[in-house]
Formats: C-alpha cells, sequence, structure tokens
C-alpha cells in the first residue's frame, strides 16, 4: 500500500496566513523526508480558513525543497477556472515538477465559492468540470490551429500562428498523455466514482464521509469499470482518512476528542458547512439519524481511526476489507498550532514505519 496525505488546509481564522503557508509546506518537506508517496493539497477562493487559494501555486514552492514526492492538486474546482488558463498552467506546473505531478480535479464543494463564481446549480457546475476538462485535453493533445467552441468554454487559434516563431502555439505537460487525474468523490453512491472508472481517471474518497459511503465508491467503481470493459484495480483507488496515532488508547481517544484539538475544530467546522449547504448525508454515520441527534463527538468516534499503533493497524485491516481494496491511503492532515503538530508528527511516523509495513506483510496489498 502507498502512504501519502491530503491537506484541506483547513486553520482556524484567527491563524496568520503567512504563518499557515509555511507550516503546510513544512508538513509537505517533512512527509517527503519520511517517505510519503503524494500529497494532495486543496484550494478554495473564499474562505479564510482555507487560505490555500490556488494549489499549484502553493506545491511550486515544494518543488525545490522534496526530492520524491509527488505534489497533487486535491483538487483545481474547475468550474471556477478558466480551463485555457489551467492546461497552460498545469503543463508549466508538470515541467517545473519533472513529472511529479498529480492533476486532481473536482467541480467545488464550497458554497461561498459557488456564490461568487455563479455557479450555484450543481447540474451546471458539473457540465462545466466536464467540458473544462475536455478544453484542457484539446489543447494538450492538439496544435494550431485550435477552433474549439462548447456550451461554456470557446478556444480559439487560427489567425495569429506562426510556427518557426512558436507563437500560437500552447503547452503541453512533461509526462507523455499528460499527469494522471483524480476526481474527489464525497456523496453516497457518487457517479463520479463511476465516472472516474470510464474516464480512466484516479477517484479519491473524502476523509470526512463515512465507512458504508467510501464502501459505495468502490461498488460505482466496479460499475463503470464494468461499462467501459475495463480491470477493476485498487491500484487507481485513493482513500483518506484522519488518523490519531498515541502510545495507549485511551490517550488516543482523547486527543482525537480534545474540543481544544485540531481534529475536533476540523469536524465541527466541515459539520457545521454540511449543515448549512443541507448535505449533511455526506457525513452523518447513520444517515437515519436526525441531524439534531448528531453530535461532533459521534463524528469523531465514528470516522476518526484512533489508538495505538497496533490498534490502528487492525482498524486499518479492518475498514480496508469492508470498503474495497484501496491501495493508497491519505492521511487526512489538520492544523499543526502548538501540540496539534507534534500529535501529527508521531502519527506521521507511525504510519509510515509500523503501520503500512505490517498492512503488506499481513497480505493487505492487492
Amino acid at each position: 500500500m502507498r502512504l501519502g496525505m491530503f491537506m484541506m488546509p483547513l486553520h482556524p481564522p484567527h491563524r496568520l496566513a503567512f504563518e499557515t503557508y509555511a507550516e503546510d509546506l513544512e508538513k509537505v518537506v517533512t512527509a517527503d523526508r519520511l517517505g510519503f508517496d503524494e500529497v494532495w493539497v486543496g484550494e478554495h477562493f473564499s474562505a479564510t480558513t482555507e487560505p490555500v487559494v490556488n494549489a499549484m501555486m502553493f506545491l511550486a514552492a515544494a518543488i525545490p525543497v522534496t526530492k520524491t514526492i509527488k505534489l497533487g492538486t486535491g483538487v483545481v474546482n474547475l468550474p471556477n477556472h478558466n480551463p485555457i488558463i489551467v492546461a497552460a498552467e498545469a503543463a508549466q506546473f508538470d515541467h517545473l515538477a519533472k513529472g511529479r505531478f498529480l492533476f486532481g480535479i473536482g467541480p467545488g464543494g464550497l458554497a461561498s465559492d459557488f456564490e461568487v463564481f455563479n455557479v450555484q446549480d450543481p447540474a451546471e457546475r458539473e457540465h462545466r468540470m466536464l467540458e473544462a476538462y475536455d478544453v484542457i485535453r484539446y489543447i494538450w493533445d492538439h496544435d494550431p490551429p485550435y477552433d474549439y467552441e462548447g456550451r461554456f468554454y470557446k478556444v480559439k487559434i487560427t489567425e495569429n500562428i506562426i510556427p518557426e516563431m512558436g507563437i500560437g502555439y500552447m503547452g503541453k505537460p512533461y509526462q507523455k498523455g499528460g499527469p494522471e487525474v483524480g476526481l474527489s468523490v464525497m456523496s453516497p453512491f457518487s457517479g463520479s466514482a463511476k465516472r472516474a472508472a470510464i474516464k480512466n481517471w484516479s477517484p479519491i474518497s473524502a476523509n470526512f464521509v463515512p465507512q458504508y459511503i467510501v464502501a459505495s465508491h468502490w461498488q460505482k467503481y466496479l460499475e463503470g469499470c464494468a461499462e467501459a470493459g475495463i480491470d477493476a484495480q485498487g491500484k487507481r483507488w485513493r482513500v483518506s482518512r484522519n488518523i490519531v496515532i498515541a502510545d495507549s488508547d485511551a490517550e488516543a481517544e482523547d486527543l482525537a476528542l480534545d474540543p481544544k484539538g485540531s481534529i475536533y475544530y476540523y469536524f465541527e467546522y466541515v459539520w457545521r458547512a454540511l449543515v448549512g449547504a443541507k448535505f449533511t448525508i455526506a457525513m452523518k454515520p447513520d444517515p437515519n439519524v436526525p441531524d439534531g441527534d448528531v453530535t461532533v463527538e459521534d463524528i469523531i468516534r465514528s470516522l476518526v481511526l484512533h489508538g495505538t499503533r497496533e490498534t490502528v493497524l487492525e482498524k486499518l485491516r479492518t475498514f480496508r476489507a469492508a470498503v474495497g481494496p484501496f491501495e493508497t491511503l491519505l492521511l487526512a492532515t489538520m492544523d499543526g498550532e502548538g501540540e496539534n503538530g507534534v500529535r501529527e508528527l508521531k502519527t506521521m511516523r507511525e504510519l509510515k514505519e509500523f503501520v503500512l509495513p505490517n498492512l503488506d506483510r499481513a497480505g493487505a496489498h492487492v
């Protein structure tokens, strides 16, 4: 099994942006040093608690200070962008990273972003995302003249082309065929998981969804593979989880449930955001329980894998057996202010040095 990180990133509103940027960059450097395989970084435009507005811009700072870790956008919310610009920036980033680039895309997930970009209709966002990706592929797969006209986007360079000067030509990625594409997946029985299979993309299951939803993602991925006539392989599937490893099970639970800790802050924040968006089904451990009866403590106990390294190993085995054969585990990272950073570093080390090696030795590798 491969090990990576998923960074929202999410920080309390009292923290200064330049401090959190430095903290998150150092976390990427640490993950590279520990031997993590990849990191995915999210982006949003209209929340100071989620201060990264351009994942590629942030990850560019990690290129010269890391060696092997792959750098992924987690994700570029395509309806919020001009796809011509995204195609050019992603191709450039792939060259700067010399192929250490993973291209995560999605329709977006923050209500205030939907409002500011006037993309509040879910069906339209989905169509915009798919067409935006078609535009990106069109640019990467063709030389001029360019003449593409879709429902939302238009690409045209037919007159100002000077081949011997390279004018009128748009850049291609470093990786032949383009970088691997990841698609964010969070809804129960998400059609996005099926679409990922059909389009040969990699589904990325969110960390804040319960076990039954993660399992439904594999079921939909299988449907897509069957429709596309391809073999279903867990190596294309990434699953993100919150994990807390401590010296005792009791200590780990105390850390996970600490009202002043970053885990508690994260789940309280996401739950309130989902309540506001009327989409609590994505997080509730039991979909039949009324929203008013759900507590943050209930959510944490259900969704966070916590305990000693031996306990987390067994919980991860059980979880993987229940949901399906994902081959990449993404540790969801939290705010690292104060003791939170020390706690998270211990979890990172234990996952890399003990949990995953023993998981593979037990025959869990698919």
